[in-house]
């Protein structure tokens, strides 16, 4: 059906850990234009302390957070699922222009329209100074 992106709620923990992953692997293609494919037109979203609403707003903050975040590589793991919701806690990594490298933790929510498209997402975020030498060897190296 045009308009869908499977998989679609009621979620399984099968289907839950596929949306999951897709996230996982459209986000690490730093690709703001596909990630925001998989959000509602009026998606709503609080990332940290900015508040965003629209796929138009989504792909200007991607656009800017990919700049400022070289090398950035994400991993994302399921928390938990009901209904039409997730709930994920990640991981990602990612350098600045002076090539000080940082992991980031964080939780997301998620809610998810009948079609599969994300409707909301809200995420809170916290950043630690990471050393080159303590970089996760699963996050292979990107520029």
């Amino acid at each position: 059906m045009p308009g869908q992106r499977p998989p679609v709620p009621p979620f399984t923990e099968e289907t839950a850990r596929r949306k999951v992953q897709a996230a996982e692997d459209a986000w690490n293609s730093r690709d703001p234009e596909r990630v925001a494919l998989a959000y509602t037109e009026d998606s709503e979203w609080r990332n940290r302390d900015v508040f965003l609403t629209g796929r138009r707003e989504i792909v200007a903050f991607l656009t800017a957070k990919w700049q400022r975040e070289l090398g950035y590589r994400l991993r994302k793991e399921l928390w938990a699922y009901t209904g039409d919701r997730i709930a994920v806690r990640f991981e990602y990594e990612f350098h600045d222009a002076d090539g000080q490298w940082f992991r980031a933790y964080g939780n997301e929510n998620w809610e998810f329209d009948p079609n599969g498209l994300m409707r909301r997402r809200f995420a809170s975020i916290n950043d630690l100074p990471i050393t080159a030498d303590e970089r996760r060897v699963a996050f292979p190296e990107q520029t």
